[in-house]
């Protein structure tokens, strides 16, 4: 179940700052230093495949986490366990290419092998689709 599915607007949620800390702002991280519990004031659409969550901080400022950035929190205060299932996208040419072991090829014959070719194709379009 993704994590999204289980987080509404109002939820208290926690940020995990290690995973988010190289994109943020100075005066986001002495934020997050001070307490890392903010609570969800929306959501984002971050790219073409993600929605993200705009978090309302302890200075009271807004800021946008990825779904990988945060934690839920129960009424407790407790960090409430998730798994994110990372073989969501399930399509042949992804599934297919965990299988392959493509090595870089040197030669020419090798280079001009259709086989060859082939592979390195579905090996590279699984990192677009």
């Amino acid at each position: 179940m993704k994590i999204l599915d289980k987080l509404q607007v109002g939820n208290t949620v926690q940020v995990n700052l290690k995973l988010s800390k190289d994109r943020l702002s100075r005066e986001v991280i002495n934020s997050l230093n001070i307490s890392s519990i903010g609570t969800i004031s929306g959501f984002k659409i971050t790219d073409g495949k993600g929605i993200g969550v705009i978090l309302k901080l302890s200075n009271g400022k807004e800021q946008w986490f990825f779904e990988n950035e945060i934690e839920i929190l129960d009424n407790n205060g407790n960090v409430i366990e998730t798994h994110i299932d990372r073989n969501e996208n399930n399509n042949f040419i992804v599934t297919f290419s965990k299988n392959l072991k493509y090595e870089n090829k040197n030669k020419i014959s090798d280079l001009l092998n259709p086989l060859n070719f082939l592979i390195w194709l579905i090996i590279s379009l699984k990192d677009v689709i």
